[in-house]
């Protein structure tokens, strides 16, 4: 599993990124605050499968008593539920003044499951568990975190710019090579 920085951060990525959809669906408001309210949900959705399996409501004092209310990487590390929301809250963008906070945190929840898919645990999307076996958990941490803004300034620039500053890169690159 990734640490809880390294989702963060990849949850902040997700938020921008959700961020400029809102804007460019026309949904961020006025002075365009549920644009960055979609920023910080992302931010907090990064984190949310994780947290979500905290029994908050369980006494810290019992001894023997499990933190979770759930088995790690169950429920709340399911793809579907977290698609779901996302393309739920995309095309009700515009429709609703909730939407872009909800876009925001799922775009965050799946940035979790696709940082979390690296590892030999791996998370269920479907039906059962699958992982990439790329890497033990902890390891890496530096490139989860470059891979997720990597992605999402990929897709910013091809939304935004039809992916011109992406293929100036890679000519500016060939060049050098």
């Amino acid at each position: 599993m990734a640490s809880k920085k390294a989702h963060h951060a990849s949850g902040v990525a997700a938020g921008v990124l959700a961020a400029l959809l809102v804007i460019r669906a026309g949904a961020g408001g006025p002075f365009q605050l549920l644009a960055i309210m979609a920023l910080f949900a992302g931010a907090w959705g990064g984190t949310a499968p994780d947290w979500m399996e905290v029994a908050w409501w369980r006494s810290k004092r019992r001894r023997g008593a499990s933190r979770l209310w759930i088995k790690h990487r169950s429920l709340t590390h399911w793809g579907v539920p977290w698609m779901l929301l996302l393309f739920g809250s995309y095309i009700s963008l515009g429709a609703f003044w909730w939407a872009p906070i909800t876009f925001g945190f799922a775009a965050g929840g799946v940035m979790h499951l696709l940082t979390d898919w690296p590892n030999p645990m791996g998370v269920p999307w479907i039906f059962r568990r699958h992982s990439l076996s790329m890497w033990k958990s902890g390891n890496f941490e530096i490139v989860v975190i470059v891979l997720s803004w990597l992605s999402c300034a990929l897709l910013a620039d091809q939304m935004l710019f039809a992916g011109e500053n992406t293929s100036h890169l890679f000519k500016t690159l060939a060049a050098l090579i």
